[in-house]
């Protein structure tokens, strides 16, 4: 335990949970607020191609499927699931300061997929740290959640601003400056003890499945399949948006109006939940996720695609709740870091996979390769679609009260 911060073991809420909580979130999407839309910029910088880019952006996504697991089962069996976050921190900013000297392949493939592992576990621990208070508290998720997703918009437009005057070189400070703030936030995070046994009481009606659950597990995939959809996006878009002529700036724009977009999704996401099931979220994001990909290959010019980029909102802040609201419904708490870890296991596995296919089927197809991506999202509908049925025909596997969870 650290000793800075003592651990909670009452029934009250710990001191600033949702404050500590928030802040646990703003850390890692600082980190992605650079990493994803720039971090390729940096690799073309060197001189990689199509495929190369891929492969790196791939190979940690692929890593982190099999580390996540294995650290949140773990997690779920500590005294405190916020140590893990102080360790994945500080071993991440090691590997973001040895980048400073990999400039070939094969060593920035190798170092950058040891940051894969070793970052891994931080958000799926700090949701189910967040999931914790839902359960224990009734916070409201959203209201944690989208303070990190606005720190990932403020960050993202800091790199625009710092690549159009200095170019991609100016990555991995920044990626460095974001790590070390990770690193204190595994300090700063919520100490609120192991998670609770069975028969004690929580604030929502018990979970009346379980994480082996088939529609749960269906569920999972198929969002996955869906998220992963968003692979040709996160890896070649920035490169593209500049042969397009944007500025570094107007791409942070771009990359920001989207999560701006999430952001929104997020501090409504009490409303709509009580408005909307789980899963009609789910299946409205996923459905405007195969139209946004259909539109992308047209040349909608810089406010084309800043409305585009709103659809972000849909494809991924809807999905993104739903799902979790499907992981609150079907498990106890004893498995919420267990749970999470599966659900950034698909998630990763499927990203991952896509990711490294992205880099042949762009060098092949060109912006035609978004079309496979609207197909690869019908595909996750399609199982998200299926797992419903499999609710309908036996309502207590996974489901939730009075069937609108």
């Amino acid at each position: 335990m650290i000793p800075a911060i003592k651990s909670f073991q009452g029934e009250g809420a710990p001191p600033y949970f949702r404050l500590r909580t928030a802040l646990s979130y703003c850390a890692p999407l600082f980190v992605n607020g650079v990493a994803l839309p720039f971090f390729p910029v940096w690799l073309a910088g060197l001189n990689f191609n199509d495929h190369e880019i891929g492969l790196v952006i791939a190979i940690p996504m692929v890593v982190r499927v099999l580390v996540t697991p294995v650290i949140a089962t773990l997690a779920d069996h500590m005294t405190e699931r916020a140590d893990v976050l102080l360790w994945s921190g500080a071993l991440s900013l090691l590997t973001a300061i040895a980048l400073y000297w990999t400039s070939d392949f094969w060593p920035v493939l190798l170092v950058y997929g040891i940051q894969g592992a070793t970052y891994a576990p931080y958000v799926p621990v700090v949701e189910s740290i967040a999931m914790s208070g839902v359960r224990r508290w009734g916070f409201d998720y959203g209201s944690m959640r989208v303070w990190g997703s606005i720190t990932f918009i403020l960050s993202t437009l800091l790199g625009g601003q710092l690549i159009s005057m200095w170019g991609g070189t100016t990555v991995l400070p920044v990626m460095v400056a974001g790590f070390i703030l990770t690193t204190l936030m595994g300090l700063f995070a919520p100490r609120i003890g192991p998670t609770r046994r069975q028969n004690q009481p929580i604030n929502l009606q018990s979970p009346t499945g379980n994480l082996r659950s088939p529609q749960l597990l269906i569920t999972m995939i198929g969002v996955s399949v869906q998220q992963s959809s968003h692979a040709m996006l996160y890896t070649f878009a920035s490169i593209y948006w500049r042969k397009l002529g944007f500025s570094g700036a107007e791409i942070a724009v771009l990359w920001s109006i989207g999560v701006a977009a999430e952001v929104m999704v997020f501090f409504l996401s009490k409303k709509l939940s009580r408005r909307f099931s789980a899963w009609t979220l789910i299946f409205f994001g996923s459905s405007m996720c195969i139209l946004r990909w259909v539109l992308f290959p047209i040349n909608l010019g810089f406010i084309g695609y800043f409305v585009l980029q709103c659809f972000h909102s849909c494809t991924y802040a809807c999905v993104h709740t739903g799902i979790q609201r499907r992981i609150v419904a079907s498990v106890h708490e004893t498995q919420e870091s267990s749970a999470q870890g599966a659900y950034y296991f698909y998630n990763g596995m499927f990203l991952g996979l896509m990711t490294l296919a992205s880099g042949y089927l762009y060098a092949w197809l060109d912006l035609s390769s978004y079309y496979v991506m609207a197909g690869v999202a019908a595909l996750g509908l399609a199982m998200v679609v299926f797992a419903y049925g499999l609710r309908t025909r036996n309502p207590v596997i996974g489901g939730g009260a009075h069937g609108v969870s």
